[in-house]
């Protein structure tokens, strides 16, 4: 079920509210354009500033609009444990078919403190969970061997690894198994990661150029790598202007220069420079996005 491509679903607002109208569309959108599924309401979803409310009708949004045509894995993170399983509960009453569960940011736990948070929200919910290990956001790494205790539940499915180290997929493969879900969660590096072993994406940059995305995974899936090339070298410069700033303040101004969302992000992020939109206009249509 989760192979491919999987945007990291901004979360489109109006006049500082929820555009629900704006957010159907883009899942229609990312359907038609054949992504694999969706990732509504992690970090580039603007999650750090939704309300619990609007995380889960976000969540529901997306379900319901996604209609089963492709998986639904929401972000239910949090560096407390008592508010990560009411996270994960409301994604399942949602319908998520999945959630996506961020290593707990800030208060930094030991290894066994990582185990014991995955372990109560794995006993919290019914659902699928994919360990998201992103070291250079949440400051503690956890290792291959504590996830291949993990690996051992038997809904801890998989990871988004955005720790840019191409090795931990054979070291995670090793640790977790070959049936175990990688996903990377750095576009630039995508390429090396599903040659180690790697099966999909969820990316920031998919949110813009979901075709070229979906079918740049496709190509690696089926063992193509000299056609993923071709993509990887379409796809390059906007997956490296889309991060100046932050990656969903970049994904929101793609959008917008598509006509499919406005950049309106919330505080404390802000719009763009110019000098950053310049940037990823030349990488947009260095990818045949626009003229």
């Amino acid at each position: 079920m989760f192979k491919g491509s999987f945007p990291a679903l901004v979360t489109p607002f109006k006049n500082g509210e929820l555009d629900l109208d704006t957010l159907k569309k883009l899942v229609d959108w990312h359907v038609a354009e054949g992504s694999h599924g969706l990732v509504p309401v992690g970090t580039t979803g603007e999650s750090p500033t939704l309300s619990h409310e609007e995380h889960v009708i976000v969540i529901r949004e997306v379900v319901k609009a996604a209609a089963g045509r492709i998986p639904v894995i929401a972000g239910a993170g949090s560096n407390s444990t008592v508010e990560g399983v009411g996270l994960i509960k409301g994604a399942e009453a949602a319908g998520a078919d999945a959630a996506l569960v961020v290593t707990p940011y800030y208060n930094k736990p030991t290894q066994r403190g990582l185990y014991a948070h995955y372990k109560a929200m794995h006993d919290a919910s019914s659902l699928p969970i994919i360990i998201y290990n992103i070291p250079g956001r949440s400051v503690i790494d956890m290792t291959p061997e504590t996830m291949g205790e993990l690996a051992k539940l038997p809904r801890i499915v998989g990871v988004k690894d955005a720790t840019g180290k191409i090795e931990r997929v054979s070291q995670q493969r090793a640790a977790c198994g070959r049936d175990f879900v990688q996903l990377s969660g750095e576009d630039a590096t995508a390429l090396g990661f599903n040659a180690h072993g790697g099966v999909g994406c969820i990316s920031v940059t998919a949110n813009v150029a979901p075709r070229l995305c979906a079918e740049f995974q496709e190509a690696t899936l089926r063992g193509d790598f000299a056609k993923a090339l071709d993509y990887q070298d379409r796809l390059m410069p906007l997956h490296e202007a889309i991060f100046i700033e932050p990656g969903l303040c970049g994904a929101k101004y793609g959008l917008s220069r598509l006509g499919l969302c406005s950049e309106e992000v919330r505080l404390p992020l802000t719009g763009l420079l110019d000098t950053t939109k310049a940037k990823i206009d030349a990488a947009m249509r260095h990818a045949g996005l626009i003229n």
